[in-house]
């Protein structure tokens, strides 16, 4: 479930995936009330959809109480999370478990899951260190500035409205990776259900046509089947 406080990138807060198979809201509302938002996610054993479809900024997750052995969890957690910060955390004071944790691809990781401030102390220190906290997208010739709600590709200045600013914002912050169209009307209209209209393709072909024409090759895909995807570099595959 979803505590999301913002509208649209213009002052939006951050938002924490978390995963705990039974913890999960008492550490959304710690992150709530450090002032970002808060999702929590489903345990991967129903499918890696609502994982992929959510447009966090950082993934905080419990793998030692997991269907799966810890370090591949974390190796497919890493692989979801893409370029943004992994947090692990552990329901125990383990160095052992910290160290797996590392050496399967999380960027911090920290023992004792009710210490809270520590917890929350790191996370801030990843998204404050991660390129979405600095306020800069960027994949290959496109250069997104949400403070600024500036785009550029290939330093060509292309302006556009509210809510394809989003759109595009949303897209950049998973390259290569289509995301559906649900994860982008909750995402950029905070809507958690389909309204019955095109307002996704409406506003998808607006934004192909700045962002994709008079330029070499074509940035934003159609994935049959999946939805929409952001492609870094012309010869990429999705």
């Amino acid at each position: 479930m979803g505590r999301d406080g913002g509208t649209g990138e213009e002052g939006r807060r951050p938002l924490v995936a978390v995963y705990h198979p039974s913890r999960a809201a008492a550490l959304c509302d710690a992150v709530t009330a450090a002032g970002y938002c808060a999702a929590s996610l489903p345990a991967p054993t129903g499918g890696l959809r609502p994982w992929l479809d959510t447009c966090f900024d950082l993934l905080a997750i419990n793998p030692f109480l997991s269907w799966q052995e810890p370090a591949e969890f974390v190796r497919l957690a890493r692989t979801i999370a893409g370029r943004r910060p992994l947090l692990v955390f552990s329901d125990r004071d383990s160095l052992t478990d910290r160290m797996a944790a590392l050496h399967a691809g999380a960027d911090d990781a920290i023992g004792w899951t009710d210490n809270l401030p520590e917890l929350l102390a790191r996370a801030t220190s990843l998204l404050r260190r991660s390129r979405i906290a600095a306020g800069q997208l960027g994949e290959g010739e496109l250069r997104i500035d949400l403070i600024d709600r500036r785009v550029e590709r290939a330093g060509r200045l292309i302006r556009m409205p509210l809510r394809e600013f989003d759109l595009l914002a949303n897209l950049a912050r998973v390259p290569d990776r289509p995301l559906s169209r649900a994860a982008l009307l909750k995402a950029v209209w905070r809507i958690d259900f389909d309204p019955g209209t095109n307002r996704v393709e409406v506003h998808m072909s607006r934004l192909r046509a700045k962002v994709d024409r008079g330029f070499d090759w074509p940035m934003l895909q159609t994935v049959k089947g999946l939805g929409y995807a952001l492609k870094s570099r012309p010869d990429g595959a999705i």
